[in-house]
């Protein structure tokens, strides 16, 4: 019997001509088939002293330990710190923390800037719960769009998702099939409702369907499908981020790219060997640099 192992090798998920890739992605940019997955990352481009929001979860799950310390044995795991503060000061207390935190005025970054000029992509994923690109978005007059934001599903009334136009204004799943532009945040955003995806309790219930898709908005699923993703500002070195990269991004095209530099971990490149996904080895300012100049 012959067993075949995933590559756990750097070189063997990366591009070897990362120019030739950026071309490529400009190109399927430009056929609008290619659906930019955005993460927290992005905000690693702006000195720390022009980003008032945290820029990772590390950095996020400190500001929760400065509101509300959490025993230490779990103080760096956000999932945890965020339950915690659920459990001890009730989750409203959670929320109001999260408000402060992120209702803040950010100014974008190159990346945001770069998505917001995309010709109407058909989808946009941004997993953090900034404002930035959805403020970019109503700026420009060129398209059509609306967003759909996952919701805490043990605080709702059984939905999933909850679907906003662009003035903030909660609408439907019939109005999204007629945008242009949808904006996915399956962990939610400071606004305009304060919806978060953050505890353990939010994503026992959430990772008990995901593999069914049931979380997934059907217009999700459908523009997703033929298409190839791009991951910005995203590492793969925890389950949660694997998982909902995974089931966001099924019944797509089998390729795809991801913007990551210096070391992989094993699980890392594990991960990309296993779904299609071509990392390329630059920084994430040369990457937009290079997409800019050629979208």
């Amino acid at each position: 019997m012959t067993v075949t192992t995933l590559a756990t090798d750097p070189d063997a998920v990366t591009v070897p001509d990362a120019a030739a890739a950026l071309a490529d992605i400009a190109a399927a940019l430009a056929a609008r088939q290619v659906v930019p997955y955005l993460g927290p990352g992005a905000f690693a481009l702006l000195p720390p002293e022009q980003c008032p929001i945290p820029r990772n979860s590390a950095e996020l799950v400190q500001r929760l330990n400065a509101k509300v310390a959490a025993p230490g044995r779990i103080r760096s795991s956000l999932t945890a710190v965020a339950q915690f503060i659920e459990t001890r000061k009730h989750r409203k207390t959670l929320e109001t923390i999260l408000n402060e935190i992120f209702r803040q005025t950010v100014p974008p970054t190159a990346v945001h800037a770069l998505l917001a000029a995309i010709p109407a992509p058909p989808l946009l994923v941004d997993v953090w719960y900034d404002t930035v690109l959805d403020s970019l978005l109503s700026a420009a007059a060129d398209r059509t769009w609306g967003q759909i934001q996952g919701v805490s599903h043990p605080q709702s009334t059984g939905e999933w998702v909850r679907y906003y136009a662009p003035d903030g204004a909660e609408t439907t799943a019939e109005a999204a099939a007629g945008w242009d532009t949808v904006l996915y945040k399956p962990s939610g955003a400071a606004t305009p409702a304060g919806n978060y995806l953050i505890s353990d309790s939010d994503y026992v219930e959430i990772l008990t369907e995901i593999d069914i898709q049931t979380p997934i908005p059907a217009i999700v699923q459908e523009r997703r499908a033929g298409r190839h993703f791009l991951f910005l500002g995203c590492r793969f070195d925890q389950e949660i981020q694997r998982t909902f990269a995974r089931q966001i991004a099924k019944r797509s095209s089998d390729s795809h790219w991801a913007v990551i530099p210096g070391a992989l971990s094993k699980n890392e490149a594990r991960f990309l060997a296993l779904h299609g996904i071509k990392r390329i080895d630059m920084t994430l300012e040369e990457a937009v640099d290079g997409l800019r100049a050629r979208v």
